[in-house]
């Protein structure tokens, strides 16, 4: 019987290497896997790449993380914002890494991965110190930059439902990157708000098949964000 429930988070976490690639979904708070990411703490996996829309908010989740120095470099699209202080002030100091991806091609990079594809050309950052060292190409009249596919070992991914299979339903913003990065990882790993039994979820209301879902567990206390 197929039943990818895991009883913890640390359960869930435990396999993860050092100098892991990990996939972390959220916008800012929005979708954020907290539990599963203060239980990859705890794990203690170091030298990580850590690939996110930012860089961490205030000093939990993705900030906490790279607070406790296991983060070896991160490759987001938003690393500067208000609440980012922890990221920004190792930045400073030459503490961290950093690749900065545009928004939509950060989201394009992941789904290529997903979708098995061999990259793709798009005119964003064209003719910028992003496009620096990459393939350039006038299509139509128009510069554009190839980009390459954007792979996780492990993605943590914070969901509202699932079932055994791993099927998945996502409260409405807290979607953003999770399903494109469940896609884009060997090992996708969800925290879900409760577990529903199978078959109880509608076929139209699924998000992500269990296919590319490979663990879940049950953190009924986190609150959203939307």
């Amino acid at each position: 019987m197929i039943d990818k429930f895991l009883d913890t988070p640390a359960a869930a976490v435990a396999d993860i290497h050092d100098g892991a690639t990990v996939l972390v979904s959220g916008f800012g708070g929005a979708g954020m896997p907290t539990e599963l990411l203060h239980a990859l703490i705890e794990q203690g996996a170091r030298e990580l790449t850590v690939v996110s829309n930012n860089a961490g908010n205030h000093e939990t989740g993705l900030a906490a993380l790279i607070k406790a120095g296991r983060v070896r470099k991160v490759i987001c699209s938003f690393p500067k914002a208000s609440h980012s202080w922890v990221f920004d002030d190792l930045y400073r100091r030459g503490a961290i890494e950093l690749e900065c991806v545009p928004q939509g091609t950060i989201a394009e990079r992941l789904r290529a991965a997903g979708a098995g594809l061999g990259g793709f050309f798009t005119p964003t950052a064209y003719g910028t110190e992003l496009a620096t060292g990459k393939e350039t190409r006038i299509i139509d009249g128009r510069g554009h930059v190839f980009e390459t596919p954007l792979h996780g070992d492990f993605a943590l991914v914070k969901a509202d439902l699932a079932d055994r299979w791993g099927n998945l339903t996502y409260h409405k913003s807290a979607r953003n990157f999770g399903p494109i990065m469940c896609m884009a990882a060997k090992t996708a790993i969800v925290q879900v708000r409760a577990s529903v039994a199978l078959g109880e979820l509608s076929p139209e209301a699924v998000v992500t098949p269990g296919i590319f879902v490979q663990r879940v567990t049950r953190v009924a206390h986190a609150a959203f964000s939307s």
